[in-house]
């Protein structure tokens, strides 16, 4: 734990889902996180197949080739190979953002979805684009928007202290590509709907919506007040705290994320 800590990394086996790619010192290897559900449990509208492929074959994939890139990226760092660890950086960043998008997208989804969100990530929402149709519609559309493969994401502007909508290509993790805090995301790879959704991605999205709301009301809120709370904590302290130079890991018990300051 020592030398985690040295590497700022969290002590203990908190990061259960995904631990932060730059704790390579003493690291342990990710795991295939569980779904909270079962594969068939977002019938008609996704079906068990396409779920079962999607988290067993592909985000396993992911996790596999992250384990065996971090051990190369560990043997290069050992030696002082530079020329690999540059090599490496690519692969980290295509299966390492897998890793985390998958693990986020999981705890997104829930067979008891549908409706609008409450409370302050709903007042959050209006604030920020006018209502939660206005919303649905954009987020909608940039995913629907993405060409090729890719996620949307909602994530939080923690310097303009608002909500926002971006889209991400291929794997690219959203925080580590925009800045931005992931707090839903939606997959628009073909793998994610393509065996029953053929090449009709509006449908697709048309119907992952009845799945996003339960989470919306429950994880999703649970983040995005820890980060409100914390960046209030930051702004009152009495102290200058420059971000260019100091780090705050958020861990996000409810989701398994680490959220970085």
């Amino acid at each position: 734990q020592g030398r985690r800590a040295a590497a700022g990394c969290p002590a203990g086996n908190s990061a259960k889902l995904v631990a932060p790619l730059g704790c390579l010192v003493s690291r342990q290897k990710h795991t295939l996180p569980d779904l909270p559900y079962d594969y068939a449990a977002l019938e008609p509208h996704i079906n068990a197949e396409i779920m079962q492929l999607h988290h067993s074959k592909h985000h396993a994939t992911y996790v596999n080739n992250l384990n065996v890139t971090e051990e190369k990226y560990q043997e290069a760092l050992a030696k002082g190979d530079v020329t690999t660890q540059v090599s490496l950086q690519p692969a980290l960043k295509f299966n390492g953002g897998g890793h985390i998008n998958h693990s986020i997208f999981w705890t997104n989804l829930s067979p008891n979805g549908g409706g609008e969100p409450k409370g302050e990530l709903m007042e959050a929402i209006k604030r920020d684009f006018g209502s939660f149709a206005k919303f649905k519609e954009k987020l909608t559309a940039v995913s629907v928007g993405v060409q090729g493969s890719g996620w949307g994401w909602l994530g939080y502007n923690k310097e303009q202290g608002r909500l926002q909508i971006a889209a991400c290509a291929n794997q690219d993790p959203l925080q580590g590509t925009t800045g931005l805090i992931p707090l839903l995301g939606i997959d628009v790879w073909e793998h994610a709907y393509y065996l029953q959704y053929k090449n009709v991605r509006p449908d697709y999205l048309k119907a992952i919506w009845n799945f996003y709301s339960d989470t919306t009301l429950v994880v999703v809120p649970v983040a995005y007040k820890l980060i409100v709370l914390l960046r209030k904590a930051l702004h009152s302290s009495s102290k200058s705290i420059s971000q260019s130079s100091k780090v705050f890991c958020l861990f996000n018990s409810v989701r398994g994320i680490y959220l970085e300051f």
